[in-house]
């Protein structure tokens, strides 16, 4: 079956064109031969969307440029537009069963990327007997690099501090461990996940969610992006602080009046969870996600408080 499933890899471009290039290129010279692009433009004023048309006319049969009229709607916005397309155009796109990609403007895939995470896809659902109702997350590390590609960091995990091992639900709730451009997610995770609520984060994150508390999360331990860093980054590689409990300053920040504008919006996120699939959870993560939900107030000791008996779990 392995060469049988086609995969939708959706790209979201913002004035991008410094990188587009090279970025579309490493896409189509992927090994995995049934590949399929799916892009829309969020609003660029520079020529992003010059180079998707030209990419549109050559490769007509793998290269599927959408042109709406639904303006700017940022990272999260975008991409929940382009699953929910997928999901109500499938078999116009040539697609039977979807298994969908999420890809930035400005990394480079390695060549085997999606050979490797669709690997991984089919031998998880083999291990679940095919059963294609559970929703299924396949993520990776990523190599950072600098805006020439040098690299800053072998693992993006390593530098950054990541417990990729911490990947159950309550755990996921207050800490996201997916970074969208290296995530394989399968139709039965899009369909549960939509529709992405305002209070979500980020896309990655939401989807990380469901499918941590519904079905399951894979880690594959290598890099398969050159991840790249650069002043117009949305969220960036920021390296691990390497102050813990011996330093001061660690200890201001945990009892500190000052409330973190992280934790609030993480806050935010779980409670709109909460609030759509409460009653499909047992009772341990819904304990998790109740006090998780109770970081949202802007006193600065309790709402670390709460963070610290999360993570607990």
């Amino acid at each position: 079956m392995s060469h049988q499933s086609k995969v939708l890899i959706l790209l979201s471009t913002y004035n991008g064109e410094r990188y587009l290039d090279e970025q579309l290129k490493s896409l189509l010279d992927q090994s995995w031969p049934e590949v399929k692009i799916l892009v829309r433009d969020d609003g660029s004023s520079d020529d992003s969307c010059k180079i998707l048309a030209d990419y549109s006319i050559r490769y007509p049969e793998r290269f599927h440029f959408l042109r709406d009229e639904a303006g700017n709607l940022g990272a999260c916005g975008s991409f929940a537009w382009l699953v929910n397309y997928a999901l109500e155009h499938k078999q116009e796109l040539g697609l039977d069963r979807l298994y969908m990609m999420f890809c930035d403007q400005d990394d480079v895939w390695y060549e085997d990327k999606v050979a490797r995470q669709m690997n991984a896809m089919l031998a998880t659902e083999d291990e679940l007997a095919d059963d294609h109702s559970v929703p299924i997350l396949i993520h990776t590390d990523l190599q950072v690099v600098a805006e020439d590609g040098q690299p800053i960091a072998e693992s993006l995990a390593s530098y950054q501090g990541l417990e990729t091992e911490r990947n159950s639900f309550p755990n996921m709730v207050i800490s996201n461990l997916v970074t969208g451009c290296t995530a394989l997610f399968n139709e039965a995770l899009a369909r549960r996940a939509l529709p992405v609520p305002q209070a979500a984060i980020m896309h990655d994150w939401w989807m990380a969610l469901i499918a941590s508390a519904f079905g399951k999360v894979v880690y594959l331990d290598t890099p398969l992006i050159h991840y790249r860093q650069h002043g117009a980054n949305t969220i960036g590689a920021k390296q691990k602080d390497s102050q813990g409990p011996g330093s001061i300053s660690f200890w201001r920040k945990l009892f500190g009046p000052a409330a973190n504008e992280h934790l609030y919006e993480v806050a935010l996120q779980a409670r709109a969870f909460r609030n759509q699939f409460a009653a499909e959870l047992d009772k341990r993560n819904r304990l998790a996600l109740t006090l998780s939900t109770l970081m949202a107030t802007r006193i600065g000791f309790v709402q670390r408080l709460m963070y610290r008996l999360a993570r607990r779990f």
